[in-house]
């Protein structure tokens, strides 16, 4: 049978969704056809196309590069003998969507492909948000159905070796450009299966680019660039969302390239350009429940592979009690993330996570490790305007009785108020207030300029 008999037999055939599959239940073939006026034929195309490849399709020794050739190629051909009269935009079209469909996720990549786009949000089949300059949108872009979604989702964990399905429903996942992704399906999902996506640039931010966005100003990028030089212990606090990982990875871009590096991470996101870094990354159980690797265990491993600074994507268990040893036993100018409001709060968050390693520790001990391990608390923010900001850098001082005492090196000045399209106009300054660890840098031969901390120098 010719590849036009193939199309003709597939637009006579029951209604179809645009992968080839039937309907959803309860959808007639004209709510398909409102949907999408060219559901057919693309399911015609995609099936015509499935069967000229076949296999080819899914040869693992076929190069990604060659395969999509391959793929436009044949496509152009297939759609070159369609009967159907479609103008010369419509075929373009129906060749990209489908393309989309077999070598990538379908109508989520044009929002991929959106350099503007940072996060994508799929609640269900029909319902798709992104977020653009810190600011939610709906977009029109649908999948077919829960199942077309859920292959989609399938497609994504299976190329990092996770997996999801009734009994472990949640997943974190990246794409191969990093990108962070999570995933929830029923029954935890009650309304369709949820995916989020957090974009990750190809070429990940610099420094120059934080400053340009608003997110750090010029002191604060030096004075965090020499406390890096200096292997201060730093963590990056923030809530969801706020940027905390770009941060890490512009503050470990500072990292002399003759250091050996070693990231744990969740889901491998971090960008390091250095000659000598090691990726490490968590693993979830198999379906037996066994196999796991957390990242307490990772970090505990690294401590054996001589490294000269870790890199934590994220602690939010026992691994920051394994966190704050390594900081305080040589590992010096580490470098970590934890979810928290404020800098005080972050240190509380500490407090509770060591606790979760099960070791019975006396608030006072947990207390002196950590005004010991750490030396910087970078805060930072998601306005209410969308921007991402870094709102304070703090000092972690030491001890005085039962309290870790702090004080704010820069802050962001909420008090220049905001600009006639709602931004902030504020920035980081300096508090006037110099780090005690000044001459431990002048000792390595770093200095920090007295006019960084002129008092409301920004």
């Amino acid at each position: 049978m010719s590849l036009t008999e193939r199309l003709e037999q597939a637009r006579r055939s029951q209604p179809v969704a645009a992968n080839g599959q039937e309907s959803p239940a309860g959808e007639s073939a004209a709510t398909t056809r409102l949907h999408d006026p060219y559901a057919r034929v693309k399911a015609g195309v995609h099936q015509a196309l499935m069967d000229s490849l076949g296999p080819q399709l899914y040869d693992p020794h076929l190069e990604q590069t060659e395969l999509e050739l391959r793929v436009r190629q044949t496509l152009q051909s297939v759609i070159s003998s369609e009967n159907t009269p479609l103008a010369a935009a419509d075929r373009n079209r129906i060749a990209q969507e489908v393309a989309d469909e077999i070598l990538g996720l379908g109508p989520l990549e044009p929002l991929l492909r959106d350099g503007e786009i940072t996060e994508i949000m799929v609640n269900g089949p029909n319902d798709i948000f992104v977020e653009r300059s810190g600011k939610i949108f709906a977009v029109d872009a649908r999948f077919t159905g829960d199942m077309h979604l859920r292959r989609t989702i399938d497609k994504i964990v299976s190329r990092v070796g996770r997996r999801i399905d009734e009994s472990s429903p949640m997943v974190d996942a990246r794409l191969a450009d990093g990108s962070r992704v999570n995933a929830v399906i029923a029954p935890i999902a009650l309304d369709g299966s949820i995916l989020t996506i957090r974009k990750f640039s190809p070429d990940p931010f610099t420094d120059r680019d934080l400053i340009a966005f608003g997110t750090l100003s010029v002191q604060g990028r030096d004075f965090l660039r020499a406390c890096i030089l200096g292997r201060r212990n730093v963590v990056i606090s923030g809530g969801t969302g706020s940027g905390k990982t770009t941060l890490l990875n512009v503050l470990s871009s500072f990292i002399p390239d003759d250091e050996r590096i070693i990231t744990i991470e969740d889901a491998a996101e971090l960008q390091l350009r250095q000659r000598h870094v090691i990726r490490l990354e968590a693993r979830p159980s198999n379906t037996e429940g066994k196999g796991a690797v957390s990242i307490r265990e990772l970090v505990k491993n690294a401590l054996r592979m001589r490294p000269d600074r870790i890199v934590v994507g994220e602690v939010r268990d026992g691994a920051a009690l394994d966190m704050l040893q390594a900081m305080n036993t040589g590992h010096d100018g580490s470098l970590t993330t934890v979810h928290a409001n404020t800098p005080r709060d972050s240190l509380a968050r500490m407090e509770t996570m060591v606790l979760m390693a099960g070791i019975a520790l006396p608030v006072r001990a947990i207390r002196d490790q950590v005004a010991s391990a750490l030396d910087l608390i970078v805060q930072q923010a998601r306005l209410k305007d969308g921007s991402r900001r870094v709102v304070a850098i703090t000092e972690v001082e030491g001890m005085e009785s039962d309290v870790i005492t702090l004080q704010d090196l820069f802050t962001f000045d909420y008090g220049a108020g905001r600009d006639e399209n709602g931004r902030f106009r504020g920035c980081l300054r300096s508090t006037g207030l110099r780090p005690k660890f000044t001459e431990h840098l002048h000792d390595l031969g770093i200095e920090l300029p007295p006019a960084m901390f002129i008092r409301g120098a920004g």
